[in-house]
């Protein structure tokens, strides 16, 4: 019975991944070990798993990587580390990430990725680093982002996020000279706020 679980975990993980993969452009072919043919996705490259099999980390940052995110990946619930930086990723976070509830680190930075910053993201009680800084991110920063009372660093610099800044939780200890407030013209005043990096430092920690 474990080995029967094992399996449909696995495959279950499996098909996230390839769902991923189809949705990228891969011109370096660095995903070509992820072949959908395989029971055991810990035999794809930049893929680790834990002595159980479960996939818990992803490293694809800086492998020329476009495309977009897909849902799927709410599905890889013991994944700890989503690395997907430097890349041409495009699209919007899926809210479903919300569900890696053992998630710590979450690097989507220097992408192109657009949307708003969903407000699920609150709900990643483990999570230690929140870096999307260096995207086309819009909207406001969400106030649910305050129940991360377990952040180390969070980055959201260098996005066009817009609207008031929440004032509770680890945003308490952040100085106001950690932001840059510009306003821009369109059919009415919007003010809008540039939230430069945050570190452990900001946060008190």
């Amino acid at each position: 019975m474990a080995v029967l679980v094992k399996l449909v975990s696995a495959n279950s993980e499996g098909d996230a991944l390839i769902a991923l993969k189809n949705s990228l452009s891969n011109p370096d072919q660095v995903l070509e070990s992820w072949d959908p043919n395989l029971v055991d996705p810990c035999t794809f490259f930049h893929v680790t798993c834990d002595s159980d099999n479960h996939v818990t980390r992803l490293d694809l940052g800086n492998l020329n990587l476009s495309g977009h995110l897909v849902p799927d990946l709410g599905n890889l619930e013991h994944l700890q580390y989503l690395e997907l930086f430097k890349n041409n990723i495009q699209g919007s976070i899926p809210p479903e990430l919300a569900n890696l509830e053992n998630l710590i680190s979450l690097d989507l930075y220097n992408n192109n990725i657009s949307g708003n910053i969903p407000s699920e993201l609150g709900k990643l009680k483990s999570l230690l680093f929140l870096r999307l800084n260096d995207n086309h991110l819009s909207g406001r920063i969400p106030r649910e982002l305050t129940n991360l009372s377990t952040l180390k660093v969070m980055d959201l610099s260098n996005n066009n996020l817009c609207g008031a800044i929440p004032t509770t939780g680890l945003f308490l200890h952040i100085p106001l000279e950690n932001y840059v407030v510009k306003c821009f013209e369109s059919s009415y005043a919007i003010q809008c706020a540039r939230m430069l990096g945050i570190t452990n430092a900001a946060l008190g920690k």
